[in-house]
């Protein structure tokens, strides 16, 4: 059958969203996730749409990916097509052609499924791999502890207290009030909390977006961040202790994240949280 690549309309996108919810569901491995759309659906609507690549055949979807970076795709793929060689095949010859709309000419990378064949193929073209990244799990099971900071869940009103944490966490954001009311209004985040702990004193110190994939299903941390003035109390666990309680709240199977391996503090964080550290995964590259 022939398989179809295309962008998808910005109507289009909750479609698309759904369906990388549903390819959570039974998933042993982290893949691109309806909450990194969503975090992504910052920048707009039309912007989303326009990073964003699926692969069709038979009517149905076998492959999403977003454009993370013109440079970057991150490539989810459906569970019951990781091994076919067909949609493998397809996959590597709208990879490496610049021409077919996906990767820019140069130096790219791809993230793909541990186990999937694309895998394979990629490395028999030459494409090497890249820095390690540590994927983290945390079974929702069991009731969550009590994390030790006041939570407030972020609406409209105090948007602007959710991102003042986030351009206070991580250097050169851009995180605006504009750009969360953009994510919010993305059709993920009707299943997304934002969340800020703040101090003893009252002031915000950490925040987190979570994101569900809906019951049973996996659900993503995508970010997470502690004040850099607040750094060395704790605050990263805490918030990521509430962020996993927030997921189980919502129905969630587990909470997972994901940071470069070389970031020690974070899985520091993360295993502190309850979390525990899945196999590295590692994008591939093409170096021209």
């Amino acid at each position: 059958m022939t398989i179809w690549l295309g962008t998808p309309s910005v109507d289009g996108l909750a479609g698309v969203a759904a369906t990388l919810a549903e390819w959570q569901a039974g998933a042993s491995e982290v893949q691109l996730h309806p909450g990194d759309l969503g975090w992504f659906w910052r920048f707009g609507a039309e912007r989303t749409a326009a990073a964003t690549r699926v692969w069709q055949r038979d009517g149905g979807m076998v492959a999403i990916g977003l454009l993370d970076e013109p440079d970057l795709l991150r490539l989810a793929i459906a569970p019951d097509a990781l091994e076919d060689d067909e949609l493998a095949q397809q996959l590597v010859e709208d990879l490496v052609d610049p021409d077919r709309g996906v990767l820019i000419e140069g130096r790219v990378y791809v993230e793909s499924p541990t186990g999937a064949r694309v895998k394979d193929l990629l490395a028999k073209d030459g494409w090497i791999a890249d820095e390690p990244w540590t994927p983290l799990r945390r079974d929702l099971a069991a009731p969550v502890e009590e994390c030790g900071l006041a939570i407030e869940v972020i609406g409209p009103e105090n948007a602007p207290v959710r991102t003042a944490v986030q351009r206070a966490s991580f250097d050169g954001s851009t995180f605006t009030d504009e750009r969360w009311h953009a994510m919010a209004a993305g059709a993920p985040y009707a299943d997304a909390r934002c969340l800020v702990g703040r101090d003893a004193h009252g002031e915000p110190v950490a925040a987190v977006t979570v994101w569900s994939a809906g019951p049973g299903r996996p659900g993503l941390l995508e970010p997470m961040g502690v004040d850099r003035d607040h750094r060395g109390n704790g605050y990263g666990q805490a918030i990521t202790l509430a962020a996993a309680a927030m997921l189980r709240e919502l129905g969630s199977s587990s909470a997972v994240v994901c940071t470069p391996s070389f970031n020690v503090g974070a899985v520091a964080t993360y295993r502190a949280a309850g979390f525990e550290a899945l196999p590295e995964t590692r994008d591939q590259v093409r170096d021209s």
